[in-house]
């Protein structure tokens, strides 16, 4: 079991660092470590571990979301106001609609499964897009304003 462990870390730091370097988040070099170490790739876990898998997914995700709460403040959201409620309320609803209405037809699931998955979906999103936008923002992103060239040109006159 504590190799198994081992692999999953070591693989998945590993595949997290290549994926940074490529510009791509390190969430899907971990995520696709996780596939090739599984079941159904190459089989290195050891069984013990994927019985604890429901276990380690659940205080994953509490971790993520975690660490986005933890990052938010409540002053810089209501200074924003309405912009940040549509941002947390607009993404999730559609998330939930595109699920519902693509589970039955791509996947055959059932209305109601659907509609947990979008929820489900809608729920996670923000664990994977916070981290970024918190990334964008520290590298100084969007400081700078944009002046169109007709801005320019009314300036010079």
């Amino acid at each position: 079991m504590l190799t198994s462990i081992a692999f999953v870390l070591v693989f998945g730091l590993l595949l997290g660092y290549v994926f940074r370097k490529m510009k791509v988040p390190g969430l899907i070099g971990m995520i696709l470590a996780g596939v090739l170490l599984g079941p159904y790739v190459f089989n290195f876990l050891d069984d013990s571990i994927l019985g604890l898998s429901p276990d380690l997914r659940q205080i994953a995700l509490v971790i993520i979301l975690t660490r986005a709460g933890l990052t938010l403040d409540i002053r810089d959201l209501k200074r924003v106001g309405r912009s940040a409620l549509m941002m947390s309320f607009v993404p999730a609803t559609v998330e939930i609609v595109a699920v519902t209405l693509l589970g039955p037809l791509l996947l055959g699931m059932d209305i109601i499964s659907s509609m947990v998955m979008g929820t489900v979906l809608a729920a996670v999103s923000p664990a994977v897009v916070v981290p970024f936008m918190l990334k964008i923002m520290k590298e100084g992103y969007g400081k700078k304003t944009f002046r169109s060239p007709i801005d320019t040109l009314w300036s010079i006159h």
